[in-house]
């Protein structure tokens, strides 16, 4: 739901599928252990919250990508002292 925009398809709440990648990655780059994100085999016929979801089809890649994101994560973790 952190791409999903209340209210912008007029009666219902729209979304932004292409940003899920992008905030996913930064989440498991700073060591975020867990991602949830919905899914469907067709989102734009989903019954609800299609503008938010993935292609089922897409996951194998979304998965592997953030597991790449992961393995750098925990190879070089962010010192407590590095954010402030």
């Amino acid at each position: 739901h952190s791409v999903q925009q209340p209210g912008g398809r007029g009666t219902s709440s729209g979304g932004d599928r292409s940003m899920v990648p992008v905030l996913a990655r930064a989440a498991v780059a700073i060591g975020v252990a867990a991602v949830f994100a919905e899914t469907h085999p067709d989102p734009d016929r989903a019954p609800s919250d299609g503008p938010n979801m993935l292609p089922l089809r897409a996951m194998p890649e979304f998965i592997a990508s953030l597991q790449a994101f992961d393995a750098v994560a925990k190879a070089r973790p962010l010192a407590a002292t590095a954010c402030g």
